[in-house]
């Protein structure tokens, strides 16, 4: 049976300012950055074209490709950590009822404090001397001390993440989960179904769609982070906790480099477009049309 809906194209002006307005925040930006990627400055506003000798000196530096490995390990290892513990979370959470709303609450708390903040936090909570974290940690035995220690380090940049944003994960989960009809379930009763084979063929099949938004996310925001990690441990020690975008802001604001700094900027975009698209296409290529 065709459609019988007639499609009203005046519903497009509607869209017209979110498309002024991302042009503004966002195209131009990236035609600036483009620019600058393709020139090089010695100050009083003069430029001269270099051509893709900065994307060549990037591409082929040290430097980039250490911290680009950094940022790719520090990735990987919150989403390893934040899917299942997300999941599991959402799973333990009651559906209904007075308890159902104090969870959620609780889990949306740390998503609203800024990120700065955030890293103020876990930099005062994890100093070995006053914080209660690395008091404890050495209390039992553990020498710790991530201003020196580059595994202390990382596992405070860690577990920092891990607090922030497991309760992203946590709560579109939950919005899956809650959105499962109970007929499912009362299905899987009849048929005498285990815990995990409930899990396994109906809970996590159904939550396909929003597991794949919530690790597209937080692919993302892993891939781009900087206020957090910046503020707790600002790349130290050394450049053990140097992630990508911590050596971008050096190379742009403190060695004042606009070219390279553009150039690797770009790359920096071009590959979380890259991996975010390959992600996107495996998870949703068997989903119908």
């Amino acid at each position: 049976m065709a459609s019988s809906k007639i499609p009203n194209p005046r519903a497009w002006w509607l869209v017209l300012p979110v498309v002024a307005l991302v042009a503004f925040n966002a195209v131009l930006p990236l035609m600036a950055v483009v620019n600058y990627s393709v020139q090089e400055t010695f100050g009083n506003n003069e430029f001269f074209f270099e051509g893709v000798k900065w994307f060549e000196e990037v591409v082929n530096s040290e430097r980039f490709r250490d911290a680009l490995q950094r940022q790719l390990l520090f990735t990987a290892i919150v989403l390893a950590i934040e899917l299942p513990l997300g999941v599991a979370i959402a799973l333990a959470m009651p559906r209904k009822g007075f308890w159902a709303s104090v969870c959620l609450v609780l889990m949306a708390m740390p998503l609203l404090i800024p990120w700065n903040v955030v890293g103020a936090i876990w930099n005062i909570f994890a100093l070995p001397d006053i914080g209660l974290l690395g008091r404890s940690l050495n209390a039992l035995g553990w020498d710790y001390n991530y201003t020196r220690q580059p595994v202390a380090a990382w596992f405070t940049l860690v577990a920092m993440d891990v607090w922030h944003w497991t309760s992203l994960v946590v709560l579109l989960a939950y919005a899956g989960l809650s959105a499962i009809p109970d007929a499912y379930y009362q299905a899987a009763r009849i048929d005498g179904a285990s815990r995990w084979a409930i899990l396994r063929h109906i809970q996590l099949p159904k939550m396909r769609r929003v597991l794949t938004i919530a690790v597209l996310l937080r692919f993302m925001d892993s891939f781009m982070i900087y206020t957090e990690a910046v503020v707790l441990t600002g790349g130290g020690p050394g450049n053990a906790t140097t992630l990508l975008s911590i050596d971008l802001v050096k190379i742009a604001l403190g060695q004042f480099d606009l070219g390279p700094a553009a150039a690797m900027s770009l790359i920096y975009f071009l590959i979380v477009l890259l991996l975010s698209w390959l992600y996107y296409t495996i998870m949703t290529k068997d989903e119908p049309a």
